[in-house]
């Protein structure tokens, strides 16, 4: 085991030995050493039963990003034949006007579609894409699907003023008139002001409550644009195709009404939870450790997180996303919080027997991506909270399993009892990295990080931490000859 990071060479590296053992200085006079074995706190007791999250009764069924992605491009293709099946070569201005719309307007409701799916919470795509990775095909889809609806009003207007002579005010105007026109218009709006609330400078300014609210608009958009395509000529061509595009919008439907609102209340009902102890790790950080029963069933894998609801004022009406920071025990469950925001400061006062809602698991940076012996675990300010569950559980050899650790000074390590009595039972690598984030020396330099690391290259890295120092990692990793495909991270800021 390694407690404090040591340099293998530090006449070749006279600027890494100094920081490290600056550091090591650091963390000796801020704490001191645990003994080994997993700190008896909390409802963590030693002696309890330990299952590790990952202990699942067969692999969950998983899609991968490769095979969603191909399915998507296929469904677009399906749309396309269907568009082409119909459409009937002109030379004349209107009917390429009136073409390019219906096949605008086609994609258009399939994105919409899409867009809906990856939200849906569907645990083979969660557990396989991964929610953050799901979380930016949602965000960079919508503004396709945005644009699409936009050709598709701009051509539908363009040639029907062709087809009339007319100007393109009066045109829209007289379109307005059509059956299903006004359902379009109207699902065309709620899909804009969804859209509007998730550019990042209207994000930035509206609260989380007020940004899910009108993210809902993107519901009424799209019932009202499946009320319009039904009655337009190219779903409406046939008995076929119309009953082909129901089932179809009836398929996601399901989904979303079974995961988003049927398994939640389910899981809630199951299992019980309830807040058992708030305890402070650090001034701007706390555990809340919860127990229920039946927790096994949830089949949560190290990595992963679950979104929280806690039944208390001025939090129930909130979803939180956090990883567990511990495995499960004997039904008793714990995440480790960072003051950030407004809703993570008030649960600091949570008290003993609020009621629990949980919603999950999520994720997909599991022991599943593993693909090489070796694992490098590195882990940012409160990211330590998935890393710290991964470092307990992951298969490893003593010697294969390493984690970093990097924060700005010792006082800000949370979990640090914990982590070096896991280190200690495993035979593992554990390395403050400590200093602030604008220091002379760079420790998640591609330098420093090979020499923390024997055998880098040859390493799995599993990634958590704040956006900026993980896209800093991320590029110091490749530098350092790590593939990109084997490095694994999650984010939860969209």
């Amino acid at each position: 085991m390694t407690i404090e990071a040591t340099d293998p060479q530090p006449a070749a590296y006279p600027a890494l030995s100094a920081y490290l053992a600056q550091q090591a200085q650091q963390v000796k006079q801020a704490h001191q050493v645990h003994p080994s074995g997993v700190p008896a706190r909390g409802g963590f007791d030693e002696g309890d039963r330990v299952r590790p999250v990952g202990a699942v009764v067969g692999p969950p069924l998983r899609v991968r990003p490769r095979v969603m992605r191909r399915g998507v491009v296929a469904g677009a293709g399906a749309v396309g034949l269907l568009w082409g099946s119909q459409a009937e070569p002109s030379a004349r201005l209107d009917a390429l006007f009136a073409s390019g719309a219906h096949l605008s307007g086609l994609l258009a409701g399939y994105g919409i579609l899409v867009m809906l799916l990856l939200m849906a919470r569907v645990p083979a795509v969660e557990h396989g894409v991964g929610a953050d990775r799901l979380a930016r095909w949602h965000a960079l889809g919508g503004r396709y699907v945005l644009g699409l609806v936009g050709a598709h009003l701009a051509l539908a207007v363009c040639g029907y003023a062709a087809y009339n002579g007319g100007d393109l005010v009066r045109s829209a105007g007289q379109l307005l008139g059509y059956q299903g026109i006004v359902a379009a218009a109207l699902g065309t709006v709620a899909l804009g002001a969804a859209g509007v609330s998730s550019v990042r400078a209207a994000r930035a300014r509206l609260s989380q409550e007020t940004w899910r609210a009108l993210h809902f608009l993107t519901y009424l958009g799209a019932a009202l644009a499946f009320a319009h395509q039904l009655v337009g000529p190219d779903v409406a061509s046939g008995p076929l195709t119309v009953w082909a595009w129901a089932m179809v919008h009836a398929t996601v439907a399901v989904l979303i009404v079974w995961y988003r609102g049927v398994v939640p209340v389910r899981q809630a009902l199951r299992h019980g939870l309830r807040v058992v102890e708030v305890r402070d790790e650090s001034p701007d950080v706390v555990s809340v450790v919860m127990r229920g029963t039946g927790l096994d069933a949830l089949r949560a894998e190290p990595g992963q997180f679950m979104r929280w609801r806690f039944v208390q004022r001025r939090l129930w009406h909130t979803s939180l996303p956090f990883s567990l920071s511990a495995p499960v025990r004997d039904d008793t469950v714990r995440i480790t919080v960072k003051a950030l925001g407004v809703h993570s400061r008030r649960m600091r006062r949570l008290r003993p027997g609020t009621r629990v809602l949980a919603s999950g698991p999520f994720g997909a940076m599991t022991a599943h991506r593993r693909t090489r012996r070796k694992v490098l675990l590195l882990a940012g300010g409160v990211g330590i909270t998935p890393m710290r569950v991964l470092f307990e559980t992951l298969p490893a050899a003593p010697g294969d399993l390493t984690l970093l650790y990097r924060a700005g000074n010792a006082a800000q390590l949370v979990l640090r009892d914990e982590l070096e009595a896991i280190a200690a039972q495993r035979g593992a690598a554990l390395h403050y990295l400590l200093g602030p984030s604008d220091a002379s020396f760079d420790p998640l330099a591609p330098q420093a990080l090979r020499n923390l690391v024997p055998e880098l290259a040859e390493h799995d890295v599993y990634l958590c931490g704040p956006t900026p120092m993980a896209d800093a990692a991320i590029a110091s990793l490749i530098k350092a000859g790590v593939l990109q495909q084997r490095i694994h991270t999650e984010r939860f800021c969209f």
